[in-house]
């Protein structure tokens, strides 16, 4: 489970970002990294009981590494302030949906979906919500998904439709979406509880038909084409 050591790490490096303070307390690093993998490994063994997609997967590679690139960026701090796990079928960087776990004092969240998924990948889900709205507007209006998660993120999304769909689809406002994505706020007491890994995995559940959705609309309309 995750303690007070974890959040109290991630506090002192985001007041001391840099590599000196962070070279000398490596071992607090260590040990709150450790509490955090113990975690993951929790939560995913209980995922893999709905997602059978994910047993191949290993906790520790689920886990973003803690150095920021900063090749391209302004901000030049060298770490991230957060633990970030990420559980899909392809691995950490595949391109497939999948569930996300972040632990950051002040903003502690489970999210899952489709985060800026490349244009030849937001056009298969497009065409497959297109094809099936029915089958789509079953998830997401679902009363346990819509309790638990409201709707859909609507960050970004389009003024008009996208190209290459009629703009009198009656469903089209689902296709202006650009992220096909949910997300669930938790608190730092539910993190710190000793049932947060049950917790977070029901809340993955909850998410799963969706994943499968954005998956089948990958397989069937990406990946079958090439």
């Amino acid at each position: 489970m995750i303690t007070k050591n974890v959040i109290n790490f991630l506090k002192a490096l985001k007041n001391n970002n840099n590599k000196t303070w962070f070279e000398a307390n490596r071992s607090w690093y260590e040990s709150a990294r450790n509490e955090f993998e113990q975690t993951i490994a929790q939560v995913l063994f209980l995922m893999i009981r709905f997602d059978k997609t994910l047993q191949w997967l290993e906790p520790r590679k689920c886990i973003f590494r803690i150095y920021r690139d900063v090749r391209f960026s302004s901000d030049k701090t060298p770490y991230k302030t957060n633990f970030g796990a990420w559980f899909g079928r392809d691995g950490k960087f595949g391109a497939s949906a999948g569930y996300y776990l972040h632990v950051e004092p002040g903003e502690y969240f489970l999210s899952g979906g489709l985060y800026m998924p490349p244009p030849d990948i937001l056009k298969a889900v497009r065409t497959e919500i297109f094809n099936f709205p029915e089958e789509f507007e079953k998830i997401i209006y679902h009363p346990s998904f819509k309790k638990t998660f409201g709707g859909l993120w609507e960050q970004d999304k389009l003024q008009l439709p996208p190209k290459g769909f009629p703009p009198d689809f009656p469903h089209i406002e689902w296709l202006k979406y650009k992220h096909y994505l949910v997300n669930k706020d938790l608190t730092e007491k539910e993190i710190l509880s000793s049932s947060y890994p049950r917790q977070a995995a029901t809340i993955f559940r909850k998410m799963h038909p969706l994943i499968v959705f954005l998956n089948h609309a990958i397989d069937e309309n990406l990946y079958k084409t090439l």
